[in-house]
């Protein structure tokens, strides 16, 4: 009977645990306001998302922008060519000094649309640097975040059990429950607390490994 008894209880904990995580998680999504103590000391791992947040931009729009310029380069390379091509078949007709002109005129483009071929090999590695960066460091950090956020909800939530534990707390017959919860905000704050020294430790390690 004091197994099934303990069973109970244990089941019910964990309903009563969900039923406060879930509130916690409402009242983040509709942004109400929350404990300003509790979102205080949250503030090195935020201003650390929020750099987090600007590298995945950052790369985001780097890569951006070296597609655009890779095309931009791949067409006034075919440009020049083409105009290459175009003043040595008029230079070719014309013998006078404007042919000597166009022929000097074409060699110079032909040469510059060689060269700005030439620069298609080191920009394609460095997309590929930058997208297996964002990929894997950035997405894996990302990860880990998921995974704190889901801790920090947790953990919330079980501040708040806790709170209407206080506020209901009969010293006779409910300081066996109060205890209860007050483990299981510690549990949860073990938790939260790894993944967040995980997560600020995957920032560092990724901002310092941009550069």
């Amino acid at each position: 009977n004091k197994y099934n008894e303990q069973q109970d209880r244990n089941s019910l904990s964990k309903l009563r645990s969900k039923y406060w995580t879930t509130k916690q998680l409402v009242i983040k999504k509709l942004g109400r306001e929350e404990d300003e103590f509790v979102i205080a000391s949250d503030a090195d791992v935020d201003a650390k998302l929020e750099l987090l947040f600007t590298v995945k931009k950052s790369c985001h729009d780097l890569l951006r922008i070296m597609d655009r310029y890779q095309t931009n380069v791949l067409i006034l390379s075919h440009e020049e060519t083409d105009m290459a091509r175009f003043l040595k078949d008029y230079a070719q007709a014309d013998k006078n000094r404007a042919g000597k002109i166009m022929a000097s005129v074409s060699k110079v483009l032909a040469f510059t649309a060689q060269q700005r071929l030439s620069l298609r090999q080191p920009l394609l590695r460095l997309h590929n640097e930058i997208e297996t960066f964002r990929l894997r460091a950035v997405t894996d950090t990302f990860t880990t975040v998921k995974r704190m956020e889901t801790a920090r909800t947790e953990y919330r939530g079980s501040i708040l059990w806790l709170k209407d534990a206080s506020a209901q707390l009969d010293p006779e017959k409910q300081l066996e429950k109060f205890r209860r919860v007050q483990s299981q905000v510690k549990v949860a704050k073990t938790d939260y607390d790894r993944l967040k020294s995980d997560v600020i430790q995957k920032i560092d390690l990724l901002t310092a490994s941009r550069w």
